[in-house]
């Protein structure tokens, strides 16, 4: 009888199931969402399966995939342990968010304090705000961090609503005694004068979204008296002009529609206990042409000033509908080069 190499045993095929523990049943049921629609989220966002045994979740699908949803499933799960609810936004901030905080022993799900552990929140009257991006966290701790800060990127990436949030915190916080919102009123050209109404029934539709942002943050009659009072004012850049804001947070959205001109009288404003917020979107500048955007000027002046913070967003941002960002995406990719 022929003497061969024996045949080793067939190896064992690598496991494609990750089965994940959760010890409380009832926290485990918000975790899953009516119907399932938040394993059903997470499923279709990171291109696994997760099928509920009793109190474990298996996760089927390629180890990166396994392991990056176990992550999200376990920052989920710390996020309802605090007492907070998990909704499709937080789970969309969790999957871009990633393994971003990997080594800090938290990750964003975990309640902390702000900066710690790399987490980042702000406190309103009426919600709690989170960033959803390393982006947007960027830019918040630089809001808290820095006298003056640019946010630069495209529509719907939070630039403005964060830099409101921030700027609400701190007024209830005592830091700061009022909030001053402004915009350039560029699609009104020198038409104002001809519009119906008296100077705010004129210029209030070209400020409404900071009104929408400021209404999530505050109740509606609480705003509605700060702004009698005068300790939040919503006004056009125009109305700037020779004042100095001390002990203010003061927020220029749009920046892109603001002159050299405008820029530098507008960043001339900054006083004593104020912190400034530019906000603004290169691709979108309403100026005649031939005249230069006064935020352009102001990266190409400003940008080595170690004080000021300069914090950039693209379509991998956007936190609006998805269509918004492929929307974004291809209008990017049919710019003109050079």
């Amino acid at each position: 009888m022929a003497t061969g190499a024996l045949t080793p045993p067939p190896e064992s095929e690598a496991p494609t199931e990750k089965l994940v523990e959760f010890p409380d049943n009832r926290l485990l049921i918000d975790l899953c969402g009516e119907y399932d629609r938040n394993l059903a989220d997470i499923e279709q966002k990171l291109s696994v399966q997760i099928i509920r045994r009793g109190n474990q979740l298996a996760i089927h699908g390629d180890e990166e995939a396994r392991k990056e949803a176990e992550d999200v499933l376990q920052a989920l799960y710390s996020r309802l342990e605090t007492g907070k609810d998990v909704e499709s936004a937080d789970i969309d901030r969790e999957v871009r968010m990633g393994n971003s905080e990997e080594g800090t022993g938290s990750r964003s799900g975990d309640q902390l304090e702000m900066f710690k552990g790399g987490h980042v929140e702000i406190k309103t009257r009426k919600k709690l705000v989170e960033p959803r991006t390393d982006a947007q966290k960027a830019y918040v701790m630089s809001l808290f961090n820095k006298e003056l800060a640019f946010g630069i990127g495209p529509a719907g990436t939070g630039k403005t609503y964060l830099a409101v949030a921030v700027g609400v915190n701190l007024f209830l916080g005592g830091h700061v005694d009022r909030i001053i919102l402004s915009r350039p009123a560029v699609e009104a050209g020198e038409k104002l004068g001809y519009l119906p109404g008296d100077m705010k029934d004129k210029v209030d539709p070209y400020m409404q979204p900071l009104y929408d942002a400021l209404n999530d943050f505050l109740p509606g009659k609480q705003m509605a008296k700060l702004i009698e009072e005068k300790r939040i004012e919503i006004a056009p850049l125009a109305f700037m002009r020779g004042r100095t804001l001390s002990n203010a947070f003061v927020v220029l959205d749009e920046a892109q529609n603001a002159t050299t001109m405008q820029m530098k009288m507008f960043l001339t404003r900054l006083g004593e206990g104020s912190r400034m917020v530019i906000t603004g979107d290169r691709t979108q500048i309403d100026l005649p042409r031939g005249v230069p955007s006064g935020l352009a000027d102001a990266e190409r002046l400003l940008g080595n000033i170690p004080d000021i913070s300069f914090n950039y967003f693209t379509a991998a941002d956007v936190v609006r509908h998805p269509l918004v960002a492929a929307i974004i995406r291809a209008y990017d990719g049919d710019a003109p080069q050079g």
